[in-house]
């Protein structure tokens, strides 16, 4: 029998009620648990992220190097433009714009607290060979 039955991505924030409400939203998730300084989701997909309150917490500065990358998450997503228009209609922002024309297969965001993630195109399945 496994010692750990699961884990659990944790992100200290100075509001976890407030943060909880965009992963909810961007993972069609739901609360799982929730405590004075906690909040826990599971997203549609299995993903388990909680909100830890820090009242002296601060926003990671990525990409600047002071500060930069304390947690960083991966959101696998078909569509990369729509994903990108849910995350800015929930509070979240763009991080970095990409001036060349063309499609990109991922995209950096960050959520209404400053967290850093990437939006990750689902790779096309590569053709049997042989």
């Amino acid at each position: 029998m496994a010692l750990v039955e699961a884990g659990v991505v944790v992100l200290d924030c100075a509001e976890p009620e407030q943060l909880a409400e965009f992963y909810k939203a961007l993972l069609d998730g739901e609360e799982t648990y929730v405590n004075a300084n906690r909040v826990e989701i599971t997203g549609a997909g299995g993903t388990r992220l909680a909100f830890r309150r820090d009242v002296n917490a601060t926003p990671p500065s990525w990409p600047r190097p002071e500060n930069s990358l304390q947690a960083h998450l991966d959101f696998v997503v078909t569509d990369l433009d729509e994903a990108e228009r849910r995350v800015v209609s929930l509070g979240g922002r763009p991080l970095e714009a990409k001036s060349a024309p063309g499609p990109y297969e991922e995209r950096s965001c960050s959520d209404p607290a400053g967290h850093s993630f990437t939006l990750r195109k689902v790779p096309a399945p590569a053709p049997k060979q042989g």
